[in-house]
């Protein structure tokens, strides 16, 4: 694997390594990414969690890996990271922490909870939800995104919402947007016009890549990229790799997630791609992709993966919590 070499994000002042570590999957018992009973056991009582996390973050920065993201509704993932980073004493200047407002976890730390997060993009939500993740991340906080924006939201048109970023983007926080769904490509496309935007996350993968052109708008008007679910929630990984990613990956001497990976770290927009590895051993192969080199055999090799971005997200939202 080769060093992962800090550099730029986009023209914010921020200095990240191209891969990153999303908590996503470890700051609450359930989620919908394949396989979590496999990884995870039955033991996902709050320290336990608490324990891998610290575990997959020592391991993340032991790697190089200086991108932290994480979110209001990743149940107690700013508690963990804020716990982490105190305990390590790490400096902000040191590493790139980046959370999310907008959802609030209200999965009561149960795997059949009705519901586990609520969306609210208000500026009223704004505001509450920055407060709760300042008292835990401090000075630690470097870019606070919208969570899962939308054009057909409103978000991006409410003055009371653009009034607080951008007074929290005067005061030296960088800020951004998350988006999803079928219709990422005309959120990114919004974003770029509103001129407000440092960062804008997507989803980009083998199977969905319906964001790619307008990630490369985005990347040319100077926000930075970073991109999340790089093997779609686990469908692109040895458990449920497609047939012909799982052999060309043998081929390779690698495994179906670095592969993935690769191809994403490949895009010439991609300022941070994100891993959301449950485990030191899930980060190992994750980073793996670091040292993998991409080129237009496998690229044309691989097209016949897309799926169109409707059937995708369908798929995606009939993933069960787990």
């Amino acid at each position: 694997m080769s060093a992962l070499v800090r550099r730029p994000l986009g023209q914010t002042s921020l200095s990240v390594t191209p891969l990153g570590l999303g908590l996503a999957a470890l700051g609450r018992p359930a989620y919908i990414t394949l396989g979590r009973a496999e990884d995870l056991g039955d033991d996902r009582d709050v320290a336990a969690m608490r324990s891998r996390t610290w575990a997959v973050l020592d391991a993340a920065w032991a790697a190089g890996v200086r991108y932290l993201d994480t979110a209001r509704s990743y149940g107690r993932a700013e508690e963990f990271l804020a716990g982490w980073l105190r305990e390590r004493g790490i400096a902000p200047a040191d590493v790139v922490v980046g959370s999310k407002w907008g959802y609030a976890y209200v999965g009561d730390w149960r795997l059949d909870a009705e519901r586990h997060e609520v969306k609210e993009l208000t500026a009223e939500r704004f505001r509450v939800q920055l407060e709760q993740t300042r008292a835990l991340l401090g000075e630690h906080l470097s870019l606070y995104q919208i969570h899962s924006a939308t054009v057909e939201s409103g978000v991006l048109d409410d003055e009371g919402v653009l009034d607080g970023l951008r007074a929290l983007r005067a005061e030296g926080v960088a800020v951004g947007l998350s988006t999803s769904g079928p219709r990422q490509a005309d959120t990114i496309e919004r974003a770029i016009e509103a001129g407000l935007f440092d960062t804008v996350q997507s989803t980009w993968n083998l199977l969905e890549r319906s964001a790619g052109e307008a990630l490369g708008r985005a990347r040319e008007a100077g926000m930075g990229v970073i991109v999340k679910e790089g093997v779609a929630n686990g469908r692109l990984t040895v458990r449920a790799a497609p047939a012909a990613l799982a052999a060309a990956a043998r081929e390779r001497d690698t495994t179906p997630d670095a592969l993935a990976l690769a191809a994403v770290l490949a895009r010439s927009w991609a300022g941070v791609v994100l891993s959301g590895a449950v485990s030191a051993g899930q980060l190992r192969d994750n980073l793996g992709a670091a040292g993998i080199g991409w080129d237009a055999e496998l690229d044309e090799r691989l097209a016949d993966l897309e799926e169109d971005p409707e059937d995708y997200w369908a798929r995606r939202g009939a993933l069960p919590w787990s």
